[in-house]
């Protein structure tokens, strides 16, 4: 006769006939879910201390299964070990696994702690806290990344380059308000992170499979133990819920997409045409045909990586679209997409790696802002000093700048008296009002290039960046309650 012993399983009382064996090794998730396994033994510990204030386990038995859940989590928590947990012949999924290690260290005993929950609850819960550890890597990641951006920005000091808009030139900037807007990104990046963590930080422990569990457990001691803020307020939902990967995923995608953003330009900038940057040996390559090339691929593969978080991120959205409550089997497949994006990380200490070692042309940059009429803005603003209307102001500079380009000059090349033939408000205060460094103070408003805005924005980017680099995302969303 078929039975439990025979089959392994988890839950084969009710079967009479084994699984198909392709099917079997079809629908087994340990082949991605190991990756679960601190988690699981987390949160098999924090269920035990549950079980021994309901009185289901003695307090002994209890030490007895969280250490041999420990070794368990010592045993196999290595590279190595892993390997062997996903290539294991008979576990379905990263709680059968443990369950079969704990029999085989303390016998029966390590049947006793599936009391009083459901594998819905503890694959709900390993994921908040996948999730929510992920969301520490990434929000360290993007605080090297900026503060690689603000070395930079310092080093940089009061070194000028154009800035674009529709690719084209438009006003000179500071290397370091430039590089201040990409810390903008990382910073708003991680404001998005922990504020999905603080939504997801809350603990199904004690759900049982839909209805909640069907022991006196008090929920708390698991949520505490976990470093969750509270438990979850619906079963129901609790055990179906995986908004937080995809809002997970949606966030990163934000972040490949200001990293793409960072890419591109880089990749631009380190061409001869541009000529801004020089790209980094230690991160760069060259060509197996052409000897003089040294190739951006560090940047390339960064551009592309924002397709794959996205293609996670639209992957569970279609997953969940239309599921009944509550849990069902679907959502086995919102796991890889999660674990797909495990990469993020390395990437950003990838990046900031790259960015301290980036070299800047600063000749080449501030003779790009020099050319182009990037002062004509500053010009414009000089006659509304004097009175003109700004239409006005911006008809006048543009007939000068066409006069200029005719020419072959830049605006301050204009003499005095050409320039009147456009306005009789340009006097000889209208050079110094021109110049390089007149351009870029004439922005001197909260957020603009002006010189010192730049070095109080620098300041104020730093102090920001140190808070979050000692951000405990757990404490923090904790601490928030």
């Amino acid at each position: 006769m078929f039975n439990e012993q025979q089959s392994g399983k988890m839950w084969s009382g009710r079967f009479r006939e084994p699984l198909d064996a392709e099917f079997e090794a079809w629908q087994r998730s340990i082949v991605f879910d190991w990756r679960l396994l601190d988690e699981e033994v987390a949160a098999s510990k924090a269920h035990a201390s549950a079980l021994c204030s309901a009185g289901i386990l003695t307090k002994s038995e209890t030490v007895e299964l969280r250490a041999a859940l420990d070794a368990v989590a010592a045993e196999f928590g290595s590279n190595a070990g892993k390997t062997r947990v996903r290539d294991h012949a008979t576990a379905e999924d990263i709680h059968h696994f443990v369950e079969l290690k704990l029999v085989e260290r303390i016998g029966e005993l390590g049947l006793k702690l599936h009391t009083g929950r459901s594998r819905n609850e503890q694959i709900a819960t390993d994921l908040r806290l996948y999730v929510r550890a992920q969301i520490e890597l990434v929000v360290d990641g993007l605080a090297g990344w900026a503060s690689a951006l603000v070395e930079q920005a310092r080093a940089a000091g009061d070194a000028v380059m154009p800035s674009y808009t529709h690719l084209q030139r438009a006003e000179p900037v500071l290397v370091a308000h430039w590089l201040l807007a990409y810390v903008e990104m990382a910073l708003r990046d991680a404001d998005r992170l922990l504020d999905c963590a603080s939504r997801l930080n809350f603990c199904p422990l004690g759900s049982g499979a839909v209805a909640g569990a069907t022991l006196p457990l008090d929920r708390t001691i698991a949520a505490r133990e976990l470093g969750f803020r509270a438990p979850t307020a619906n079963s129901i939902d609790a055990t179906s819920d995986r908004d937080f990967i995809l809002e997970y995923l949606n966030t990163l995608t934000f972040v490949g997409l200001h990293l793409s953003r960072f890419a591109e330009e880089i990749t631009l900038f380190a061409t001869a045409e541009f000529g801004f940057v020089t790209l980094p040996e230690a991160f760069s390559t060259g060509s197996s045909a052409m000897p003089q090339k040294k190739n951006p691929d560090l940047t390339e593969l960064i551009r592309a990586k924002v397709g794959r978080i996205h293609g996670a991120a639209h992957a569970v959205a279609m997953q969940l679209k239309g599921l009944p409550l509550a849990y069902n089997k679907d959502m086995q497949e919102t796991q890889e997409p999660a674990f797909s994006a495990g990469f993020v990380p390395q990437m950003l200490n990838l990046v900031a790696r790259f960015t301290a070692a980036l070299e800047f042309n600063r000749e080449r940059m501030n003779q790009a802002a020099r050319l182009g009429y990037l002062n004509a803005m500053a010009a414009a603003t000089y006659l509304v000093h004097k009175g003109v209307p700004f239409r006005s102001a911006h008809e006048k500079v543009g007939r000068a700048v066409r006069l200029a380009i005719e020419k072959g000059v830049e605006l301050e090349g204009l003499t005095i008296g050409e320039l009147r033939q456009f306005g009789e408000e340009f006097g000889e205060d209208f050079y110094a009002a021109v110049t390089l460094d007149a351009t870029l103070d004439c922005h001197d408003v909260i957020g603009g290039t002006a010189h010192e805005r730049v070095h109080k924005a620098l300041d104020r980017a730093a102090e920001w960046i140190a808070a979050l680099a000692n951000q405990n995302v757990a404490e923090a969303t904790h601490a928030g309650a």
